[in-house]
C-alpha cells in the first residue's frame, strides 16, 4: 500500500510505514501550525546529453504557489537558472534562456516543477529550490547528472551496429519520404493529366464548334457569290435593257420626226384638197348655169349631159388647152385621169 504525500503529487508515492514516524514528528515539533516546507521527491536527477528533464520540488503543507516567489538556483555559478513572481518569469541566465519552463499546471496544489530542454553536461550540477512567500522562506537542492554515453569508451562492434543502425533508419527515412514524394507528386501529376485532359476535350468541343461556324461561315460566303452573280447577272440585263430604251428612244424621237413630218404633209395635202374640192364646187356652180346643162337634162339625155358636163369642166380646169376632142385635155377625164 502505498501513501500520497500531501498533494496530488504524480512522483510522490512512498510507503505510509516510512512517512508516519516523520509525520508524528512533525506534529509533535509543530503543535500549532505548519511550517513552510520544500521537498523534493528525488534529490538525483540523471539524464543524457540533448534529453529534457523536469526538476521536481513540492510545498509541504500543500498550498497555491502561484502568488509566491520561487527560485531555481544553480549552486555552482550562484545565477538564477529560472525566476518566478506573481505570475510572471523575471531575469535568468543567458545559457538558460528560452531553455527552462516552470510548470505553471501544478502551482495551484504546490508543485514547483522546473523543465530544462536539451540539456549539456555543463549542466550537470546541485539545483536550489526556494520559495520566498508570507509564511517564510524554504528551499530544497536537487542533484542533476548529465552523461553523454558517445564520450565513453565503447567496444568497436557496438559502434559499427550503431553506426548500421543509424544508416538502416537513415535510409528508411529517406526511402518513406521519397515514397511519400513521390505519391505525392504522382497524386499531382494525375491531377494535372486529368485537368489537362478536362482542357483537351473542351478545346475538342471548341474546335468542333469552330468548324461548324466555319461551315455556316462557308455557306453563307457561298450564298453571298451566288447572289453578287445574281446582282451582276441582273446588272448587266438592266445595262442591256437600259440600251434597249435608248435605242427604242432614239428610234421613237425619229419616228415622232417623221410622224411630224407626216402630219406637216397631211396638213399641206388637206389644205391642198380643199382648195381644189372649192375650185370643183365652184365648177358644178358654173356648168349648173351653162347652156349645155339647160340643152341637155340628165332625164332626157343622160348621155349628153355626161359629155357636156365632162368637157365643161376639163374647160375650166385646162383653160390653156383648145377644146376639141382628142387633144390635150380632151384625152384627160376628170382631175386629169386618161379617157
Amino acid at each position: 500500500m502505498h501513501f500520497l504525500l500531501g498533494c496530488n503529487h504524480p512522483s510522490f508515492t512512498l510507503p505510509w510505514r516510512t512517512l508516519l514516524p516523520y509525520l508524528v514528528a512533525l506534529h509533535l515539533l509543530q503543535p500549532g501550525s505548519a511550517q513552510l516546507r520544500v521537498v523534493a521527491p528525488s534529490l538525483r536527477v540523471t539524464a543524457n546529453v540533448g534529453q529534457d528533464v523536469v526538476l521536481r520540488c513540492q510545498l509541504s503543507p500543500c498550498k497555491d504557489a502561484w502568488s509566491s516567489d520561487i527560485r531555481w538556483i544553480q549552486h555552482r555559478t550562484s545565477g538564477f537558472v529560472h525566476h518566478y513572481q506573481n505570475g510572471e518569469d523575471l531575469e535568468q541566465m543567458e545559457e538558460y534562456k528560452g531553455r527552462t519552463e516552470l510548470l505553471r499546471d501544478g502551482l495551484s496544489d504546490g508543485n514547483l516543477d522546473l523543465r530544462i530542454t536539451a540539456v549539456s553536461t555543463s549542466d550537470s550540477g546541485s539545483y536550489s529550490c526556494a520559495v520566498q512567500d508570507g509564511d517564510g522562506y524554504a528551499d530544497a537542492v536537487v542533484d542533476l547528472e548529465v552523461s553523454d554515453p558517445f564520450s565513453q569508451i565503447t567496444h568497436p562492434w557496438k559502434v559499427a551496429l550503431a553506426v548500421i543502425v543509424t544508416i538502416l533508419v537513415g535510409s528508411f527515412v529517406i526511402t518513406v519520404f521519397l515514397y511519400r514524394k513521390k505519391a505525392a507528386e504522382t497524386t499531382k501529376q494525375k491531377g494535372k493529366d486529368a485537368e489537362l485532359e478536362r482542357m483537351d476535350a473542351k478545346l475538342g468541343t471548341l474546335a468542333a464548334e469552330l468548324e461548324r461556324r466555319d461551315a455556316k461561315l462557308e455557306t453563307l460566303v457561298e450564298n453571298l457569290e451566288r447572289r453578287n452573280a445574281e446582282f451582276e447577272k441582273l446588272a448587266s440585263d438592266l445595262e442591256r435593257r437600259n440600251a434597249q430604251l435608248d435605242k427604242l428612244a432614239s428610234d421613237l424621237v425619229q419616228q415622232t420626226k417623221a410622224v411630224e413630218k407626216l402630219n406637216s404633209q397631211w396638213s399641206k395635202l388637206q389644205s391642198l384638197k380643199l382648195t381644189k374640192s372649192d375650185t370643183i364646187q365652184n365648177n358644178c356652180i358654173g356648168y349648173e348655169k351653162s347652156p349645155q346643162a339647160v340643152n341637155y337634162s340628165p332625164l332626157s339625155n343622160p348621155e349628153k349631159h355626161h359629155e357636156a358636163k365632162r368637157r365643161w369642166y376639163i374647160k375650166s380646169d385646162y383653160p390653156q388647152y383648145p377644146n376639141q376632142r382628142g387633144v390635150g385635155p380632151a384625152h384627160v377625164g376628170t382631175h386629169g385621169t386618161p379617157i
